[in-house]
């Protein structure tokens, strides 16, 4: 038994590697355009991936973080830039909200973030350091009830 078999390692594994080696290819074509793969990202938020571990009473599949890991290793499979935007939207964007924010947030960001309406990013650049993280020097200073 290949216990990393994705039937095994969680019941839409399957779905999720058919859809990635669909789109090899075309990865592969922006990968060399150097271009952002809109139509595989539209595809994977029209079969509702964007949201597979958020709660269905936002709009997301309400599957548990297996599916998100098991979702994560086929768009890895697929390409890694593909598994890191949806790592992105996922951890950086849906399951911060969902953990931290109160309910009127949550009802506001959540379903279009799991529909993929909103598309979660991050930059990381500052002058003279580029996205060198080591090399920057930006910092926060606390003034009254916000930061400048």
């Amino acid at each position: 038994m290949n216990i990393f078999s994705p039937s095994i390692f969680h019941h839409l594994g399957e779905r999720f590697y058919a859809f990635a080696e669909q789109h090899i290819s075309t990865m592969r074509e922006h990968d060399r355009a150097r271009a952002f793969p809109r139509d595989v990202v539209r595809g994977i938020a029209e079969a509702g991936w964007l949201g597979v571990c958020l709660p269905q009473r936002y709009g997301g599949m309400g599957e548990d973080y297996l599916a998100l890991a098991a979702l994560a290793e086929a768009l890895e499979f697929a390409d890694s830039s593909l598994r890191e935007t949806l790592a992105v939207h996922t951890g950086l964007h849906a399951l911060p909200i969902l953990q931290w924010a109160d309910e009127e947030q949550r009802a506001r960001w959540l379903p279009s973030l799991a529909r993929g309406a909103l598309l979660g990013g991050f930059a990381l650049n500052e002058p003279d350091a580029g996205s060198d993280v080591a090399a920057m020097c930006a910092t926060s200073l606390r003034e009254g009830d916000h930061y400048i």
